[in-house]
């Protein structure tokens, strides 16, 4: 297991138990945005045929770097691109990548052609009205754009906290976040792009926003704690939405 936050693990363990219910053996699977590859290889251990691809060379690289299993494969390359290959897949696997695109429903249309009629696509994305990004993500794009001495006091801090601006699962340079989804306009985006989310899942809540997470990443049990707790809590109050699409066939 390459995740070590327990919020990672349980997003890994919602998309491996959805495609273990839904899918047929010897299933093909698309990961977009596979970043590191970290969700590819745990799929593809488990037996899974996966080919994950990014655009960002760093990232592909370092999943190529760190893959060991013969039925999983990197390439650096758009979805769009393999549109024009004719191929299918069982499922497709879109994890922490629409918020970082400025038109979303342009990647779902790709993906609507790259989805086999029966097949599965899963998104992953951070609740935008979440603890963490209003109280994180939010002031931090705002600081950044403004480029001030908040924003260099900032950076020395988390420096001196050991955060990083890479993650476990992707090593590309750009990680801002330019969408903030609620679950009626991600229900929405949805929608107007031929899909129907049949399962929301909850993430966490708070173990992820400064300073409780200087501790929870210190004490790991605060951190299944607060993943436990978010199971409870009204949708907009977890930090993110873990959802199941399945194609609309008929307008």
């Amino acid at each position: 297991m390459e995740f070590e936050r327990f919020a990672d693990v349980k997003r890994l363990k919602f998309i491996i138990d959805v495609l273990e219910a839904k899918l047929p053996a010897g299933a093909e699977v698309l990961d977009v945005g596979c970043g590191n590859g970290v969700i590819s290889r745990s799929l593809g251990e488990r037996g899974l045929n996966v080919k994950g691809v990014d655009v960002s060379e760093k990232a592909i690289a370092r999943a190529r770097e760190l893959n060991k299993f013969p039925n999983v494969r990197f390439d650096v390359v758009s979805a769009e691109q393999l549109v024009a290959d004719g191929h299918r897949y069982h499922a497709v696997i879109c994890s922490e990548v629409l918020e970082h695109l400025n038109d979303p429903g342009k990647l779902l249309s790709v993906l609507y052609e790259l989805l086999d009629t029966n097949g599965v696509l899963i998104v992953t994305v951070p609740n935008g009205v979440g603890p963490r990004e209003l109280f994180v993500t939010r002031p931090i794009i705002a600081m950044q754009k403004k480029n001030s001495w908040q924003w260099a006091f900032v950076q020395r801090v988390k420096a001196m906290f050991g955060y990083k601006g890479t993650t476990v699962q992707s090593s590309a340079d750009d990680l801002t976040h330019i969408q903030f989804f609620t679950k009626s306009s991600l229900e929405d985006l949805a929608s107007r792009n031929r899909f129907h989310i049949v399962r929301f899942g909850k993430t966490n809540f708070i173990e992820d926003v400064f300073p409780f997470s200087f501790f929870s990443k210190k004490i790991k049990v605060l951190q299944r704690v607060d993943c436990a707790f978010a199971e409870v809590l009204p949708y907009q109050w977890n930090g993110g939405f873990m959802t199941v699409w399945e194609k609309r066939l008929h307008d």
